[in-house]
């Protein structure tokens, strides 16, 4: 592409990530801007390809040059590609955008003035309720990115939840929030602020349980009216038109109230434009259901096709129930594997016994300052980390080592928080305190891998992404094959076929096999 000539000085502008650019224009092609980034990490011809792939793969990068000398890269794009979306390329690709870089206008050349320093990143994570499947996690990272100044986004369908880096000044929080609604999904909040995690799942558990018994309540009778003759109550049901007008009457709380969430979640899909696995759930028993209605108001369409009117209430519901009944055991589940990190919360003591003066005093282990003299007993679990001040006791760190032998402690050894003193009593002076202490960075290190993509992840996604549209296509394809070439009935043949391929390819484990075995092995 040759550049047109440059804009007017008053067109120079400042992106997200902190770096001028200026805005040129071809006549007769999109608007396109011109930017340098300062990269970390290089450090070879190796590097300089894998981040000119990284940044050349982001949509709308019109031209990339890398320099290994210079540490920097030059990006042409069009101008409506958010800019946080080359940085978190790079990142992607194992290298860094240096936060205290310099930026350059480069259109006409290197400037001489620096564009100054970027902000710090920060990094947020909220609960996202409503997901069902690695399409849905597509769709929500997809919201997120597109938001200028979203530096990366990760969404773990096991644990509901999303973690953000993003620029702030930029966007805000309450933006990130918002794109997760306008994608069609929830962030479960109290009073304006988020719902602690427990709660909300031990909320929506609940409530999952509630629509199942309710949906077997249904069911259960629609499936004797169905079977009538198997147990002997053919003399109950001698008209088949009111019987199937019961089985319309059952099914219908079913199909609309049990199963809303599929509704709600495929319309969610289609506003933008995709499908997922709801589509897939709301297709499928909806037609089975829109089939029996007409089959149970209309039966004359049917005799003059040659066709017996039947109904597939039945098969619609027992869907709906049999779907929700696996979504309740994969939210027990999700459950379980949180029990890793409430244990090791566990290990913490309440409280602390430490020196104001010249008295022992016990506050709460959240009060205990840096620089405080705390007093451990035999027995008990020692509050914080530090250094022994005054004492000799035997102290069991199996804990963090593993190993059951206790460890000898003596003045000017340090202690750790959790562990468990055995024999003696020391005091220590308290060095590090609240998020500071080995057992919180444990715990801040197992939720975070909990909450981690690893490859293999992002690549079911990127399936999964695809998965659902292909299985549309293949049950269209069996309809018309089926109605084409099958035996009469044909076209009953054909609709049960069609509803049995929606509801069999659901890619339920596909998004939540890898994230639920990363949760479970990190809480071993």
């Amino acid at each position: 592409m040759s550049w047109g000539k440059r804009l007017r000085p008053d067109r120079a502008e400042r992106s997200a990530v902190g770096v001028e650019f200026t805005v040129i224009e071809e006549p007769g092609d999109e608007r396109v801007r011109k930017l340098e980034l300062k990269i970390k990490g290089m450090t070879c011809e190796h590097c300089v390809r894998a981040v000119s792939e990284a940044l050349d793969g982001v949509d709308g990068v019109v031209d990339v040059t890398v320099s290994l000398r210079e540490g920097r890269a030059v990006v042409k794009l069009r101008d409506d590609v958010p800019i946080g979306k080359l940085r978190a390329a790079v990142v992607e690709a194992g290298y860094g955008v240096d936060a205290d870089g310099d930026g350059r206008q480069t259109p006409s050349g290197p400037s001489t003035e620096p564009a100054g320093k970027t902000e710090d990143l920060e990094k947020v994570e909220f609960s996202i309720s409503g997901m069902s499947c690695a399409s849905c996690v597509a769709r929500i990272e997809r919201g997120l990115s597109a938001l200028d100044g979203v530096v990366r986004a990760d969404v773990n369908l096991a644990t509901e939840r999303a973690a953000v880096e993003y620029i702030p000044g930029v966007v805000t929080p309450d933006d990130l929030k918002r794109a997760v609604r306008d994608a069609g999904y929830e962030v479960p909040e109290v009073d304006g602020a988020e719902e602690p995690p427990d709660r909300a799942h031990k909320r929506a558990y609940q409530r999952l349980k509630r629509k199942l018994l309710i949906g077997i309540g249904f069911t259960v009778p629609i499936f004797i009216l169905t079977y009538h003759r198997l147990f002997g109550l053919s003399e109950l049901f001698p008209n088949e038109r009111i019987n199937f007008l019961l089985q319309l009457l059952l099914a219908t709380p079913v199909q609309f109230w049990v199963g809303w969430q599929f509704y709600r979640g495929a319309w969610a899909a289609a506003r933008h434009k995709t499908t997922d696995m709801n589509t897939l759930i709301a297709v499928g028993t909806s037609a089975a259901y829109a089939y029996s209605v007409v089959a149970t108001f209309f039966p004359g369409f049917f005799s003059a096709h040659g066709l017996g009117a039947h109904v597939y209430f039945d098969t619609a519901a027992a869907i709906i129930v049999l779907i929700l009944l696996g979504r309740l055991l994969e939210a027990r589940a999700k459950g379980q594997t949180s029990e890793a990190i409430k244990r090791l919360i566990g290990m913490q003591p309440k409280t602390a016994r430490v020196i104001r003066g010249e008295r022992e005093v016990e506050i709460p282990v959240a009060e205990v300052a840096v620089g405080d003299t705390v007093v451990v007993r035999p027995g008990e679990r020692i509050p914080v980390d530090g250094v022994i001040v005054e004492g000799y006791s035997s102290v069991d760190e199996s804990m963090i080592t593993g190993e059951s032998i206790p460890v000898e402690k003596r003045a000017g050894d340090e202690v750790i928080g959790a562990t468990i003193n055995k024999t003696g009593s020391f005091r220590f002076r308290a060095t590090k305190v609240g998020k500071e202490t080995a057992l919180a960075q444990i715990i801040e290190l197992v939720e975070e891998a909990q909450g981690s993509k690893p490859p293999i992840a992002r690549l079911a996604d990127v399936v999964a992404s695809y998965f659902v549209p292909v299985v549309i296509g293949i049950a269209t394809v069996t309809f018309v094959m089926w109605y084409l070439f099958g035996p009469a009935p044909a076209f009953t043949y054909a609709l049960l076929n069609f509803i049995a391929v929606l509801i069999i390819a659901c890619p339920c484990a596909l998004g939540l096999a890898t994230p639920t075995s990363i949760m479970v092995g990190t809480g071993k």
